[in-house]
This record gives C-alpha cells, structure tokens and sequence, in this order.
C-alpha cells in the first residue's frame, strides 16, 4: 500500500510543507524510519533528530518551521500519526460476531442489543449487559452483576457477583473484580474470616489492565470513578473509594478504606497503607511507601514516603555518605580514636 503525503494529511486533516507527491509506504517512530516511511515529532526537542532522519516525511506540531522536507503540520501530532499508523498497519476493526455457541449464558440474563460474546464465556444469573458489549473467549461474569454500553472484557476477565461497569469500561486479561476483601477476625487462636457483602462499582470510561484485582467492599461498594485508568498488577483493597481520572501505574497498590481525589497519580510499585486519603491532584513516587495522608497537590517520594524536596535532599546526603565515611575514618585516625567498628 502507497499513499502520498498529499493523502495522508487530508486524512488528518493537516497542512503541507515540502513535497505533497512523497509516496509513503509505511508508518514508524522517529528513530526507526527509513526512506519512503512518515514518522512524528511532538515538539522542538526533537528538531535535531529530524535533520538526521531518513523519513521520508513528519507529522509535526502546526508551528513548526519548514525544514526543507515533507511535513504535515498538525495541532496534535501524536494522535495524527496514530491515525496514519493504523492506514498502513492496524488490525482491521474488531466487528460484532453475536452470541457464540459455545458461551453459557443463565436464562435470568439480558443481553442487550449488539453484544458479541466469544466462546466459553460464562454470564450468571440476573445479569445485565448493555448494547455493543464485547465479552472474548472464557470471560466469566457471575450473578446480578451490570455491564455498560460499549465495555469490553478481554480473554478470562472475572467479575465476581454484583459488580457492576460503566459505559466504555475496558477490563484486561486475567483481571478479577469483586473478589473477597482482606479481611480477617483474631479469634481463638485463628484468623477467622469476616464475610465480604459488599460489590464492586466501576464508573464510565474507566480502564482496567492485565492481571488487575479490585476486590469487593466488606459491606458497602468498592468504588473507581469516571475515567481512571488503572495500567497492569495494580491491586485495589476493599471498601476504597478511588477519585476521577486517577493514574495507577504498574504494580501499585492501595490498602483497604483508602479514598483519592481527582487526577491523582500513583508510579510504578507505590504502596499506600490503609485508611489514608490522598487529595486532588496528589503525586506518589514510583516505590514510595505512603504510611500517612497525603494533601492536595503534593508530590512525595520514598519509604516512609516525604515531600519531594525534602526527600530530594535525602537522596543527595545518601549519595555523599561513603565519602563522609571515609572523612569520619580519617579524622578518627588523626585524633588516635579506635576505628574498630569501620570495617569499610
């Protein structure tokens, strides 16, 4: 498949520099395009990088300068090439297939119009999904649970009973909402288990990645507001009540009875203890273990995690510390002290 640069940006409705009869055959990132490919920059820092490209063409931002190549020039230019990367190499869309013969679906459901429900997945009792509904290959959704228009659950997705999605919910392989709580009772000697009646409720457009767990409220709902975005093995305590619009990246976690704001933002293997709030806008570190409430607008770092600057600080010290050791061991020689317990 060929199409000019002329083409390409009718397509994304952009403005040309340079040659628009380049014909272009393929889409690829900056550092890996070669003649006769169309690439992207997102912003002056890259301007070097193009000089030395061997890209045919660029989609740039729209005040870029002309630079004697073929550019289109785009308000946005990543969700531009995003859009020509899929002409020369998406998947075709992904259509409606119906009801395969193979799922097993209890009579009590209702399966709204459009759905598309791939082989041996499973739908309980009382269950209600909303048109357009995707369900692939050996999902299992259980009794009573509620499932929005347009969502998709991809291959062995779980929802345990009474959990219930928005609309344009997305929920990766292998992730389990509405398991039970973490929730145990000292007793006699054991840890008896204390019964989880509560469900999960997950709101509009929210995504949730790979081999996630969201586990159900001990008597009331474990919720996840509109447009949260939850990346893969991120795990969720019951009873939370997570804010809009929050970022959990990969392998963080979040204790039981914990509430966010909004757009609050959890890095990479983040920890927070149970029963704390972290307010609008909030920023944990990637490996900061949060062991007390965190305010609107404030970025921390570490564990036990502190204010960026001040944990910027500690950080520094600590890089410093060998060579103040080594001061120490030499200024203990000149005054004759014993350095027996300096073995470095």
């Amino acid at each position: 498949m060929s199409r000019t640069v002329r083409e390409l940006a009718a397509l994304v409705r952009g403005r040309v520099t340079g040659d628009p009869d380049v014909p272009i055959t393929a889409a690829r990132p900056l550092g890996d395009a070669e003649e006769g490919q169309i690439t992207f920059l997102d912003g002056d820092r890259h301007l070097q990088e193009l000089a030395q490209s061997r890209a045919s063409a660029f989609v740039v931002p729209e005040a870029m300068p002309a630079a004697g190549r073929s550019l289109i020039h785009v308000a946005d230019p990543l969700a531009a090439f995003v859009t020509i990367y899929r002409v020369f190499h998406g998947l075709e869309e992904d259509r409606p297939t119906g009801i395969d013969p193979r799922a097993v679906i209890h009579p009590t459901a209702q399966i709204g119009p459009d759905v598309t429900i791939g082989p041996y997945a499973c739908v309980g009792e009382r269950t209600v999904i909303g048109r357009r509904g995707r369900l692939h290959a050996g999902v299992v959704v259980a009794r009573h649970c509620q499932i929005g228009e347009d969502a998709i659950l991809y291959p062995h997705a779980v929802l345990y009973d009474g959990t219930v999605l928005g609309k344009r919910v997305i929920v990766h392989a292998h992730a389990v909402l509405g398991a039970d709580g973490f929730g145990y009772r000292f007793q006699d000697g054991r840890h008896i288990k204390v019964p989880q009646q509560g469900r999960v409720e997950i709101g509009d457009d929210v995504e949730i990645g790979a081999c996630s767990t969201i586990d159900r409220g001990t008597f009331q709902a474990t919720i996840v507001q509109t447009g949260t975005k939850i990346d893969n093995l991120v795990m969720i305590g019951h009873n939370c009540r997570i804010g809009p619009h929050n970022l959990f990246v990969s392998q963080s976690g979040i204790a039981g009875s914990c509430t966010t704001g909004a757009y609050v933002v959890l890095a990479g293997q983040s920890g927070i203890a149970d029963h704390l709030h972290l307010g609008d806008r909030a920023v944990i570190g990637a490996k900061a273990g949060v062991l007390r409430d965190v305010a609107a607008g404030v970025r921390v770092l570490g564990s036990p995690a502190a204010p960026e600057r001040e944990q910027k600080r500690v950080f520094i010290l600590l890089d410093k510390l060998p060579e103040l050791h080594r001061d120490v061991k030499r200024i203990k020689r000149h005054l004759g002290m014993s350095d027996e317990n300096n073995a470095a």
